[in-house]
């Protein structure tokens, strides 16, 4: 008995995929842009990479190696991020920490993000019913108790760029649920140089590109120190990786015209630009 797979089928003609001869500009580092890109050719799109950020190991480990030494404090360790996850968990084995060390803690990762949290300590306590900061806060609110709490937020120190509100507008709420915070640098999330990028900036101004896909505000704020003026990416149609990035873009100046409605993963993110896409070229 044959099953059918609900994954597109690779050898399935180009032509009928919805996403075909489409250029989707992937603004994400590195480390994201190849699940992204992975989900655009499935739907018969052409990644162009431009990762407008990195993200990397820090250089000073005295904040993060401190709340380290006193994990026992903590009640929640909450990641906002996959990288977040990845850089904790690499420097507890730096340090030789024993992962049994976060046990007592509990442990709240976003979406997808949960799995990554799994490979490290088998161990997951929440994952919101929204994937996003406002998420984690309203799931956290229902607890009792939680006024009496101390929680841990693993975040990006942010360099040459303004910082995006997300980690501060989640500490502020958490601190409003009368939850001791503590904020640690966990690793670095820095814009990258324009001066790589002439080819892929031509591309964007000659109309070639067809949609620039972000999926976070700093990709976006990163993006813009990149272009002279609107009019370098106005042929081009803007997508975002859920709401709270695409607020941040449209009040940043941007004109988004596609939001993922499912961002838990980028499966959810290349579903709505090809959705977009073939209801434009339909109406065409």
């Amino acid at each position: 008995m044959h099953t059918q797979s609900k994954q597109i089928n690779l050898l399935t003609p180009s032509r009928n995929l919805p996403l075909y001869g489409k250029r989707i500009l992937v603004t994400a580092p590195r480390n994201y842009a190849y699940r992204l890109s992975e989900q655009i050719i499935k739907k018969g799109g052409l990644p162009v990479f431009m990762p407008t950020i990195e993200t990397c190991y820090l250089s000073n480990y005295t904040q993060l190696d401190a709340a380290l030494a006193d994990i026992n404090e903590f009640d929640w360790i909450v990641f906002t991020s996959r990288n977040g996850i990845t850089a904790f968990f690499h420097r507890i084995n730096d340090l030789h920490i024993p992962i049994s060390a976060v046990e007592k803690c509990h442990l709240c990762a976003l979406g997808k993000d949960a799995e990554s949290l799994l490979s490290f300590c088998d161990k997951v306590d929440l994952i919101p019913a929204e994937s996003s900061p406002a998420g984690i806060v309203a799931e956290l609110a229902k607890l009792p108790q939680i006024h009496e709490k101390k929680v841990l937020i693993p975040a990006p120190e942010v360099v040459g760029l303004p910082e995006p509100d997300v980690v501060p507008n989640l500490i502020r709420d958490l601190q409003q649920l009368g939850t001791e915070v503590t904020r640690v640098p966990t690793y670095i999330t820095q814009g990258l140089d324009k001066t790589i990028y002439g080819m892929e900036l031509n591309l964007m101004r000659e109309g070639i590109i067809d949609v620039i896909a972000f999926s976070s505000t700093a990709e976006v704020e990163s993006f813009l120190t990149m272009v002279n003026s609107q009019s370098d990416y106005e042929h081009c149609v803007i997508a975002c990786f859920g709401p709270y990035t695409s607020a941040n873009a449209q009040k940043l100046g941007m004109n988004v015209s596609i939001v993922a409605r499912d961002y838990n993963s980028f499966e959810g993110f290349a579903e709505a630009i090809a959705a977009f896409c073939t209801l434009t070229c339909d109406k065409n």
